[in-house]
């Protein structure tokens, strides 16, 4: 950032080309400029008319060089430099210029360090900027520097420098810091509230999120979506619902943000009574149904099991933005909808709607759970051909999973040497599901270990090691694992199954006898396997063995919690009805058995979403065609 010869850089012009403002108000003409080609005429005539030091009026000059997204910021650098003495305001005016409009943080930061040397003392303007470029540029001990400043010139208690200040420490992940400036707020404004929740929340800290949201007396809209976020994103739907029914009885109006964020909770948990209940009062109370909300019912249509329904939410949007798009073709990847996802995403194309990475993600996992190989194949060329996406780490993924599903392990390989990054657990875990499925005991050994060494608190990546030592007899193998989970302290993920009736949810786990009516459910659970039992299910012993993904491997077979909440599901529900079921892990292959003969013996069709994807059990058969 040395001084430049300027000069060279202006055009000569001639003064009956400016605006007749220009020579009444030049700063009004500058502030109207649209073009640089405007601005470096309007620049030459201000040197002629003396005003090149004149700060407001260089200011202008900065300012659209590097604010606006027609300017030029090495202009602006190069005008920068020619001033004999420049001020605080336009350095701040530059600094901002760096780190907002040209992503060049580490730039903002050198123009600061600069200031401090000319001796030039920062105002309260100056500060957001900097912690925001030390955020972006995640420099962690110059940001710690930089606190030291505020405090020093006196912005300490400045709101909009103290909310930057918990940003960044946040950024950082130095949620104790971010307290620290928080506590000592003398005032707080809805942002330092929502972004100590959303820090919080991203943590996984929704205890000490709620006690951040609870000291605010006086609560806005914005903050109760904050903390409801915070339970969405930490998985605690069951506390978003909670806080969600206190707004309610608190007469908070719901908007279209809070009810994006509730129907994403009714998503996860597949809540479809409640999810039912937001799309009525949208649509009772003319809601604006942005993108951000469309989508979000689309997804929870998808998600709670009613595909028809989310098609006809997306065929009746009079426009359809990126996200709408990505969530139908997401919803049909997981219902085992290929071909129709694949035909969704040509007719994206056709309405020339750019795709981005996650409407790939989304049609190569339609793919692979729909053994689509030469349409994987060809979308995978065409992400980086046509469209210049570079596949991230999980699209390297669904094609390991693809290849390992159809029993490609040699592929799968080789795509995962062919990986520009390190491959990561979630790649080798997919190819050692498919090591286990088609017995390659040996490279699934290896991958294994690899896939543990790089997660090692994960309890899936043991279990599925631990499933193909089981799969091959390997017993001592099998128990030297589980020595090796317990050393580490690592805690199995306890499998559940969940039922929504009536508006309420009920969860069962393996061997439950906690519910109200375990009784009548256990009869029932009973009953249905002595029906199914006559027309040829017999429980895989086998699975009792070999499966060790959470749920009680002492818990007899006959008791899995997908049982349970099927059994309960027939107890309460009308004859003909559909069931649907919340599973948050794989569903093992004896309960996958029984559901496709339960669905034949009692004319039902069940609905159930596991880990990774939906199966519809329907007279006999399900949707997954056993390949799951």
């Amino acid at each position: 950032m040395s001084g430049l010869h300027l000069q060279a850089t202006i055009p000569s012009s001639n003064p009956t080309h400016l605006p007749q403002q220009f020579h009444r108000s030049p700063l009004k003409a500058l502030e109207s400029c649209s073009a640089m080609s405007e601005l470096q005429q309007l620049h030459a005539h201000t040197i002629k008319l003396g005003l090149s030091t004149d700060t407001d009026t260089m200011g202008q000059i900065i300012k659209f060089c590097s604010a606006s997204k027609n300017g030029d910021l090495e202009y602006a650098l190069k005008v920068f430099d020619g001033i004999p003495n420049p001020d605080v305001f336009l350095y701040n005016i530059l600094m901002k210029g760096f780190w907002r409009m040209a992503s060049r943080p580490r730039d903002a930061i050198v123009l600061y360090l600069r200031m401090l040397h000319d001796a030039i003392t920062p105002n309260s303007f100056t500060f957001p900027c900097v912690i925001r470029a030390c955020c972006v540029d995640s420099a962690v001990r110059e940001g710690r520097q930089v606190h030291a400043q505020v405090l020093k010139f006196g912005f300490g208690e400045d709101v909009v420098s103290s909310n930057n200040l918990i940003h960044m420490y946040v950024n950082f992940l130095s949620l104790e810091e971010a307290r620290r400036v928080f506590d000592k707020m003398p005032s707080r404004s809805v942002v330092s509230c929502t972004t100590m929740i959303t820090g919080y929340a991203r943590s996984g800290f929704v205890d000490e999120a709620l006690e951040v949201f609870e000291s605010i007396p006086e609560k806005s809209s914005v903050l109760w979506n904050s903390m409801v976020a915070a339970f969405v994103q930490t998985g605690h739907f069951h506390g978003a619902f909670a806080l969600f029914e206190r707004m309610l009885d608190e007469k908070v109006v719901l908007d279209k943000f809070i009810a994006a964020t509730v129907l994403s909770a009714c998503a996860g948990s597949g809540a479809l009574g409640l999810g039912k209940w937001i799309h009525f009062y949208i649509q009772s109370n003319e809601i604006e149904l942005d993108p951000k909300l469309a989508s979000a019912i689309i997804d929870m249509y998808c998600k709670c099991g009613c595909l028809e329904k989310a098609l006809e939410i997306f065929n009746g949007l009079p426009s359809k933005g990126l996200s709408a798009w990505n969530s139908m073709i997401g919803g049909l990847a997981v219902h085992g909808k290929g071909d129709a996802a694949v035909k969704l995403f040509m007719e994206m194309e056709k309405e020339k709607v750019a795709p981005d990475h996650i409407t790939f993600l989304n049609v190569l996992t339609a793919c692979a759970h729909s053994g689509l190989i030469e349409e994987a194949n060809n979308y995978f060329e065409h992400m980086m051909d046509f469209y210049g996406i570079k596949p991230r780490i999980e699209h390297f993924g669904c094609m390991v999973d693809l290849f390992g599903r159809a029993g490609m392990i040699n592929e799968a390989m080789e795509i995962i040497e062919g990986m520009p990054m390190t491959p990561d657990a979630s790649v080798l875990g997919a190819l050692l599901g498919a090591c286990r499925v088609h017995g390659k005991v040996e490279l699934g050994e290896r991958i294994g270990m690899e896939a543990i060494d790089l997660d090692p608190s994960n309890s899936g990546r043991y279990v599925l090691l631990a499933n193909l030592y089981a799969s091959a007899g390997k017993w001592q193998d099998v128990a030297e694992v589980r020595k090796l989970m317990n050393d580490r302290e690592v805690e199995k993920i306890p499998g559940f199954s969940a039922i929504e009736l009536d508006g309420n949810i009920s969860k069962f786990v393996a061997g439950d006898r906690n519910h109200p009516e375990s009784e009548l459910i256990y009869a029932k659970v009973d009953a249905v396997l002595e029906s199914i039992r006559k027309v040829g299910y017999e429980p895989d012993i086998n699975e009792v063995l070999h499966d060790l993904s959470g749920e009680d491997i002492e818990t007899p077979l006959c008791y899995h919690s997908e049982k349970l909440a099927i059994g309960f599901g027939l107890l309460k529900s009308k004859p003909g009805e559909t069931i649907r079921i919340y599973k948050n892990l794989r569903i093992c292959r004896d309960c996958h058995c029984a559901a496709k003969l339960i669905s034949e013996v009692f004319s039902r069709e069940i609905i159930m979403r596991d880990r990774s994807r939906f199966h519809h059990f329907r007279s006999g058969e399900c949707s997954c065609k056993d390949s799951w």
